[in-house]
């Protein structure tokens, strides 16, 4: 078993092709086969480093690996059918492409962008099938003459013959095609660039893919490929064409209508294994109700005839489900380590591990962290600038209740010195206020909150107050009584 992905480097990698590259790994390691990863650049204008940067990196960062290929952007490739970036491949193509003309199964065209415009109008007018009217085709052999001694530009039609086209698809079963609703198609350019229809052929054969797994919408190209296989003489591959990943409305997942690069739920804090466990599940389940897989597990239990037929809905509540799982079955040093780049160096190691109690049942994904912690390292200046004086008020009661609880803390809190600033000390001791002040405790509470974090949901109250220490929360409960007096003046 050879089974390839073959990203085109024209934008970042996205949850589709990630998903494409998930399945062709795992259907490679489960059969004890061969991974290649083939990068298709005959694109030049809209090919760049950048984007296979991007792709590699963030297929390295889902922990998804290859047997051949290159394994860094713009670096050597690795493996025996080399080179693996269609770009170096431009005299294989033209060899094969000359061997079509010579049978006859691919000719020259010289129809002009005008000309072509004029005959699908026609069709149209007529309620005809799109398809060029092989015209060129038709040509005599002096006309042909004539055309070359001008060095009219042209490209390379295949010659596509009327017949049904059957396969049997890894995942829909038997499949079939009336190729005559094809007509002849470009494979290249009059530039001598080949193009996508033509060159994945030619590659797979060259480097002995035996299993082609992609995803829906390549379907219907398949007839393509298989006729131009069998004008070529090729050995036809099995082919896999899994499901559409879909939005919660059921159309298609698109950068237009969703977030798609992979890079983008990286740095908003997605686990790579969590991630990798959610797009396993666009399109396949185990058969049973376990939902946890390491990429091992997923290899050992993934068969690419089990997936599904329908489109995969692209939940974002899983995946934060998900996510939140994966959090949470870690140790807090080991999170405290996921943690780090989200957190300012200032913030010593032994401080972010104290953080991490107050924060892990909290969190959905790792970038939440300044949102739910960045109190502790944020001036003071700047956490008052979070909120307005309005936020202070209990949900029952308004800024006299507010006064009255920060009063109350900042008296009890006063009276503390730095040994005795604890988390179980300092909840008696408000506790003991918010009765002398008739006040419930989650009204009494409540101002504190705002005033210590600038946020109405925190880390749990007493344990913020320890981890930010006497002076400062003193200094922040004293600027909250200040906007409460700048109000009322």
């Amino acid at each position: 078993m050879r089974v390839r992905m073959a990203p085109s480097p024209t934008g970042p990698l996205h949850i589709g092709t990630a998903r494409t590259s998930l399945y062709n790994y795992l259907t490679a390691r489960h059969g004890g086969g061969t991974y290649v990863l083939r990068i298709e650049d005959t694109d030049v204008a809209r090919s760049t480093v950048d984007f296979e940067r991007d792709i590699i990196d963030n297929l390295h960062w889902l922990g998804i690996s290859w047997d051949e290929g290159p394994q860094v952007a713009g670096g050597e490739d690795i493996g025996p059918y080399t080179p693996y970036r269609q770009s170096g491949r431009a005299e294989l193509y033209g060899r094969e492409a000359n061997r079509l003309l010579q049978a006859g199964s691919a000719y020259r065209c010289w129809c002009t962008p005008e000309e072509l415009e004029a005959v699908r109008k026609q069709q149209e007018a007529a309620r005809q099938p799109p398809r060029y009217n092989r015209r060129c085709l038709n040509l005599t052999d002096a006309e042909r003459a004539a055309n070359e001694a001008q060095d009219l530009p042209s490209v390379i039609r295949f010659r596509v013959e009327p017949e049904a086209i059957r396969f049997d698809d890894l995942v829909r079963g038997e499949v079939e095609f009336d190729n005559a609703l094809l007509g002849d198609f470009v494979i290249v350019r009059n530039d001598g660039m080949p193009l996508y229809h033509f060159v994945v052929v030619v590659d797979d054969e060259a480097m002995e893919i035996s299993h082609v797994i992609r995803g829906e919408d390549h379907l219907s190209n398949t007839p393509k490929h298989i006729a131009l296989i069998r004008a070529l003489g090729y050995r036809e591959p099995r082919f896999g064409h899994i499901p559409l990943i879909l939005n919660p409305d059921r159309t298609k997942m698109s950068k237009r209508k969703s977030q798609t690069a992979i890079t983008a739920y990286r740095e908003e804090g997605y686990l790579p294994e969590a991630f990798v466990n959610f797009m396993a599940f666009l399109g396949w389940s185990p058969g049973t109700e376990e939902e946890i897989f390491s990429l091992d597990e997923l290899a050992a239990r993934f068969e690419i005839a089990k997936t599904h037929h329908g489109g995969a809905i692209f939940d974002k509540v899983r995946l934060d489900h998900l996510n939140g799982v994966y959090i949470r079955a870690m140790t807090d040093e080991q999170l405290a380590l996921r943690l780090r780049p989200w957190v300012p160096e200032a913030i010593r190691d032994d401080d972010l591990l104290r953080l991490v109690p107050l924060i892990k049942e909290r969190l959905v994904k790792l970038g939440d962290v300044p949102g739910l912690i960045g109190f502790v390292w944020e001036p003071d200046e700047v956490v008052a600038t979070w909120y307005g004086p309005e936020l202070l008020h209990p949900k029952k009661g308004g800024p006299d209740e507010a006064r009255a609880a920060l009063e109350g803390a900042r008296a009890a809190l006063d009276e503390l010195d730095d040994a005795d600033f604890s988390a179980d000390v300092l909840e008696q001791r408000c506790r003991e206020a918010a009765d002398a002040a008739g006040m419930k405790a989650g009204d009494f509470f409540s101002p504190i909150r705002v005033a210590v974090t600038g946020r109405t949901v925190s880390p749990p109250l007493f344990a913020s107050l320890e981890m930010l220490g006497r002076e400062r929360s003193l200094a922040r409960i004293e600027d909250a009584l200040g906007k409460l007096a700048r109000v009322a003046a």
